[in-house]
């Protein structure tokens, strides 16, 4: 079997869970497409570009499809995730291509699905669960001897943002036992992985109930400011918990996690919350200032500027109340790196509301960020209720604005780094120059340096930095997007001091 990913990180994941899946059935992993019989993609449909990328692949692999079968080897074609649970039918029926369709939550029926695609039928399964998370699965890893690794901690969304279609193809919202995730990055650190993100649609709404002294917790508190179209459900161990454990594993093992709901913040801005325990802090901000290996790195998705926009997307808060948490995440967390989403051309956006999101950029200053012009997707809300009334080329040109002050103010934010001497994880070469290295410091900024001989963490021996090393680096030049430097030594995450 040959899998290929397209798409966000939670296909990244799911595609080493099917591995697992299909490697316990007795299949072996293919290097090349033209080493299978099968083939399986797992595919992205969140994003209109993800696609339409999909679909010319399988243009490509429809001439490639039929040469084999002429030669009496036959290729069958899946689509797994997202874009099969939402198009379904219309996959297997369009020029009879594809011969498995697999929803999201139908990994553990793969080997079926492939046994009949064998025997020459199209087969497919894109039943969505309430309860499957894959919790007694350990995921193989696609990249052998990678330095990072995403690690699944929920499925699906309850939020219903009125744009967004995950709740219809990843279903509602579920976490896995902490014990479960606990276990996975233990075997991860063991395999000498240094970074792990924790992965889920509003990661800090995790809420474990296979605790049974933990089933009546109370309800979280929302952010100040911030509302919910669904009730906060109680009971349960909360993200916080399992961030406190997760960090526990390995000193010298980052922890990452994407993407939050700026929404489920309730130690940020509102009064006391309960402790699980005296060692185990209760605050996600707190947790992040204070552990040395949890990133100082922050997602908090805005999508707009405008309170009018918002509204229209349902997604609960104001923008003062968005700035509000912005700079309590600052004074929280000081040095924090943040990065953001945005859509540009929403349903009933005016250019006053598109003015408002630029000058939120350019007030927050986002180190990293993700823009995207607005497509409508079938089973919104925005679908049934709201009318994609900004047209095309105004949406372009609305995207090209945010990219243009994006950049501009990632620049001047970039720039403050410039003279810092930054601990960066080698994720290996540079993909434009074999002479230096890559890899990205904690707030999850790509950095590159020469690949040069520096001394290792001891004093003791002139090395090279190898994929998983940490290395300190002073940063000498930024842009929007990277930083350069030079390299000072090999370091470690608990003792990085200059040398």
């Amino acid at each position: 079997v040959y899998l290929e990913t397209y798409g966000c990180q939670m296909n990244v994941n799911d595609a080493a869970i099917a591995w697992a899946i299909l490697q316990k059935s007795g299949y072996a992993r293919a290097q090349a497409l033209s080493e299978v019989r099968p083939w399986g993609g797992c595919y992205c449909s969140n994003h209109e570009k993800a696609e339409q990328a999909i679909w010319n692949r399988l243009q490509h692999l429809k001439a490639l499809k039929t040469k084999r079968l002429q030669a009496r080897l036959p290729l069958h074609i899946g689509i797994l995730g997202c874009m099969a649970e939402r198009l379904k039918e219309k996959i297997l029926h369009r020029e009879k291509l594809v011969d498995i369709v697999a929803g999201p939550d139908a990994y553990r029926d793969l080997p079926r699905l492939l046994a009949v695609a064998e025997s020459g039928q199209q087969a497919a399964n894109v039943l969505l669960s309430l309860e499957e998370t894959y919790a007694d699965i350990l995921p193989v890893q696609t990249s052998a001897g990678g330095a990072t690794a995403f690690v699944s901690i929920m499925r699906g969304c309850d939020n219903m943002c009125s744009y967004c279609i995950v709740p219809f193809t990843r279903g509602r919202e579920r976490s896995r036992p902490i014990a479960s995730i606990l276990q996975e990055v233990k075997m991860l650190s063991d395999q000498g992985v240094k970074e792990v993100t924790l992965l889920g649609q509003n990661v800090n709404s995790f809420r474990d109930m296979s605790e049974v002294q933990f089933q009546s917790a109370a309800p979280p508190v929302l952010s100040r400011g911030f509302s919910t179209v669904y009730k906060p459900k109680a009971g349960g161990l909360r993200f916080a918990h399992l961030l406190d454990q997760v960090s526990r594993i390995d000193p010298e093992m980052r922890i990452r996690f994407t993407s939050p709901h700026p929404k489920d913040f309730p130690d940020e801005a509102i009064g006391p919350v309960l402790r699980l325990c005296s060692e185990c802090p209760s605050q996600v901000l707190q947790l992040i200032q204070e552990r040395h290996n949890i990133c100082k790195q922050l997602h908090l998705p805005a999508q707009s500027g405008s309170t009018r926009v918002l509204e229209a997307m349902r997604r609960g808060y104001t923008r003062e109340a968005y700035l509000e948490l912005v700079q309590h995440v600052r004074d929280s967390i000081p040095g924090v790196s943040l990065s953001s989403d945005f859509i540009a051309g929403f349903c009933g956006e005016t250019e006053e509301d598109h003015q408002q999101t630029v000058s939120l950029l350019r007030e927050v200053r986002y180190n990293i960020g993700f823009l995207f012009a607005y497509s409508m997707r079938e089973k919104t809300r925005a679908y049934h209720r709201l009318q994609d009334d900004v047209p095309a080329d105004v949406k372009r040109r609305r995207l090209e604005e945010l990219i243009a002050v994006f950049r501009e103010e990632a620049v001047r934010a970039n720039r403050a780094l410039v003279g810092r001497s930054l601990v960066v994880l080698v994720e290996g070469p540079s993909k434009r120059s074999p002479s230096e290295l890559c890899g990205r410091n904690d707030g999850n900024i790509k950095v590159i340096f020469p690949d040069a001989e520096v001394e290792d963490a001891e004093g003791k021996a002139l090395v090279r930095a190898q994929p998983g090393d940490y290395v300190l680096v002073k940063v000498t030049s930024a842009s929007s997007q990277t930083l350069k430097g030079v390299p000072l030594c090999r370091t470690t995450l608990s003792s990085s001091t200059p040398c």
